[in-house]
């Protein structure tokens, strides 16, 4: 018989089948649930890891403005438009990006006083960049 614990992917096949059978008696619902919840919960995570590597290189491209270079600029272009896939596919994330960014921001900004080995003081306590700035693809912040 095929688990949830024995073999993932043949449990969700499985469960895929039953679904189209309408064979909802047969369903693993407790597990069938706490995928579902963890696939909007990957969806979330993505989003926040994006962000953070966006803030983290815009900071380090404002704060360390002598070791600009085209794979920071890469970095920033590739999260931008990994944000704007991953909020495309799940919409309802947009109303929560104050919210992302804010959380994401303080992550970002104590990797970037790690990186650039500036004290963290230096660095803006809340994000120092507007939504409209995040995702302008044309945005770079000016060096302090």
């Amino acid at each position: 018989m095929i688990t949830y614990q024995t073999d993932f992917y043949s449990w969700t096949q499985q469960q895929a089948a039953l679904l189209k059978a309408r064979q909802f008696n047969e369903l693993d619902f407790d597990n069938l649930i706490e995928e579902i919840e963890s696939m909007g919960a990957s969806e979330r995570k993505e989003l926040d890891s994006r962000l953070i590597e966006l803030l983290l290189h815009l900071l380090k491209w404002q704060y360390q403005p002598k070791r600009k270079g085209s794979s920071w600029e890469v970095s920033i272009a590739k999260q931008r438009d990994g944000i704007e896939k991953v909020l495309c596919d799940n919409p309802s994330l947009k109303y929560q990006l104050d919210k992302r960014v804010a959380d994401c921001y303080v992550y970002a900004r104590r990797y970037a006083a790690i990186e650039t080995q500036l004290p963290k003081a230096r660095f803006p306590e809340e994000c120092p960049y507007s939504l409209e700035q995040l995702f302008n693809e044309n945005f770079m912040p000016d060096s302090e």
